[in-house]
C-alpha cells in the first residue's frame, strides 16, 4: 500500500469523490456534501490532497487545507480535513489512520496549530476514529454549522513545550 500526494481534480479522486458524495446522500439524504471546495484549496503550503493506492487501485482518500474565516467559526492557524474516505471493501485496514496521520504531520510542517473537522451523527466509524486519535468536540465551524447533525472536533498540532 502506497501514499500518494495528488490533486483533488486527478481522475482517481474524482471518482472517489463521487463514491463519497453517494455515501453521504445514503446516510443523509439529499445530494451529498454542498461543502464549496476548489482543487487550488489542497496545493502544498496551504493543503495537500492524499490517496492510498494498492496495486494501482485507488483505495482512500483525505485532503487537509488552510481555514481561518473566523465568521465561519475557524480559528488563525486550523487546518481542516476533508473528503476522507475508505472505499468499502477496503475498510478495517487502519487506512483511513493512515493517511490522517500523513496530514496532521504535512499541516504541522505547514506551520498550522489546529487541525479541525466535520462529521455528521450518522457515521460512527468516523466519529470512532477521530476520537481515538485524539479528537475532541469543539464549537461547530464552517458550512454545516447550524445543522443539527454536525459534529465538528479538533485537536492541537503543537503543544507548549
Amino acid at each position: 500500500m502506497e501514499i500518494r500526494p495528488v490533486r483533488y481534480d486527478h481522475p482517481d479522486a474524482v471518482r472517489l469523490d463521487r463514491e463519497v458524495q453517494q455515501e453521504y446522500a445514503r446516510r443523509y439524504g439529499g445530494d451529498g456534501d454542498a461543502t464549496p471546495l476548489d482543487p487550488e484549496m489542497f496545493v502544498p503550503p496551504n493543503g495537500l490532497y492524499l490517496i492510498a493506492y494498492e496495486d494501482g487501485t485507488p483505495l482512500a482518500t483525505g485532503g487537509w487545507r488552510v481555514q481561518e474565516d473566523t465568521a465561519e467559526g475557524y480559528a488563525p492557524g486550523d487546518a481542516e480535513i476533508k473528503r476522507m474516505f475508505v472505499v468499502p471493501g477496503a475498510r478495517g485496514r487502519g487506512l483511513a489512520r493512515r493517511i490522517l496521520a500523513a496530514l496532521e504531520a504535512d499541516a504541522r510542517a505547514a506551520g498550522r496549530i489546529r487541525m479541525v473537522l466535520e462529521t455528521g451523527s450518522k457515521q460512527p466509524e468516523a466519529i470512532a476514529l477521530y476520537a481515538s486519535s485524539g479528537y475532541a468536540t469543539v464549537p461547530k465551524f464552517g458550512y454545516y454549522r447550524g445543522y443539527e447533525s454536525s459534529l465538528c472536533m479538533g485537536k492541537p498540532l503543537v503543544t507548549d513545550a
